[in-house]
């Protein structure tokens, strides 16, 4: 017999092998061996998804005696087989598979908050930036005309911000500054889902990221560009620094992410004009990263999930 208190697994991407994503496993472990939780790693190659009757069998075998499962990965095929197994042997998943899926394609992030805003008070609507998505074409065919773009140019204005639905780090956000821009960027993503945003003209190269978990915003950070990129993101250059957000940002950050059923998760905001309170929704990341926020806050992210994870449990052993 361990000294565990409680097991579980953390599900992650079996082609994510790089340091950056590795550190991230490793320090949930070492944050679960904390609170005497054990902690171990599976990969979505080491359970396939399949719908042979073997699978359930399998996922038992693996889950086996565990309380909980935390499902690091995007795999929302294998993870919809799971949940199922996982509600039947009474083990809790977080974050849940819909909200994974929810958060991973930004045109089913901005419906859902949309859906929601439509049955709201103007004063309890989440902000959001003016977006539309971009028809759905196939890949072998992409766009045989654009005309569609005279309609997305007169409601959104030039210059518009273009992003693949799909995609992290800010490396799938291109910015057109004109139509012709606009025309051979849309033609070149083709049959790749992507959305057209306004451009927060007040907000280029700079934005709020806000971690969430449960009810708490438990650390954020200021990011900005010195480059002129009209991006914020870390990887791709900027920079970051302490941030110290309003009663009124981490309302809005909680709000977002319970809408959208996440236990945890990162929230980036943009400033929808030259005040000092970052209060329009750009992005929700389910997995968010949590190195650079701890080098900028010195706040341990991974630490305020298994205390999550810990409490939930318990209360669900009462």
């Amino acid at each position: 017999m361990n000294s565990f208190n409680f097991k579980g697994h953390i599900l992650v991407n079996s082609f994510l092998r790089t340091e950056k994503f590795m550190e991230h496993y490793r320090w949930l472990q070492k944050s679960a061996t904390k609170y005497d939780i054990q902690l171990s790693v599976i990969t979505n190659a080491d359970v396939l998804c399949s719908y042979e009757t073997n699978f359930e069998k399998k996922i038992v075998s693996i889950l086996e005696g565990d309380s909980f499962l935390i499902y690091w990965d995007k795999d929302i095929r294998l993870g919809k087989q799971i949940e199922k197994i996982c509600s039947r042997m009474g083990i809790s998943i977080y974050n849940s598979i819909d909200s994974i899926a929810v958060c991973d394609d930004k045109s089913l992030t901005y419906q859902k908050l949309w859906e929601w805003n439509k049955h709201q008070l103007d004063t309890e609507k989440i902000p959001l930036i003016p977006t539309i998505t971009a028809p759905m074409t196939y890949m072998n065919i992409g766009y045989t005309d654009t005309i569609f773009l005279d309609k997305v140019i007169e409601e959104l204005s030039l210059p518009i911000v273009v992003k693949e639905c799909y995609g992290s780090f800010g490396k799938q956000v291109y910015l057109a500054n004109n139509s012709m821009e606009l025309k051979e960027l849309t033609i070149k993503l083709g049959g790749t889902p992507h959305i057209f945003q306004k451009f927060m003209k007040e907000s280029s190269g700079r934005d709020v990221r806000i971690e969430i978990v449960g009810d708490r915003a438990v650390a954020a950070m200021y990011r900005y560009s010195v480059n002129g990129s009209f991006k914020a993101n870390i990887t791709n250059g900027a920079y970051m620094k302490p941030y110290k957000p309003s009663v009124s940002e981490c309302e809005l950050a909680v709000k977002t992410a319970k809408i959208l059923g996440l236990d945890f998760g990162g929230i980036d905001l943009l400033f929808p004009d030259e005040s000092d309170e970052a209060l329009l929704v750009c992005e929700v990341n389910s997995n968010a990263h949590f190195k650079n926020i701890f080098d900028c806050t010195g706040i341990n992210v991974a630490d305020e999930i298994i205390k999550y994870i810990l409490n939930r449990e318990r209360v669900k052993e009462k």
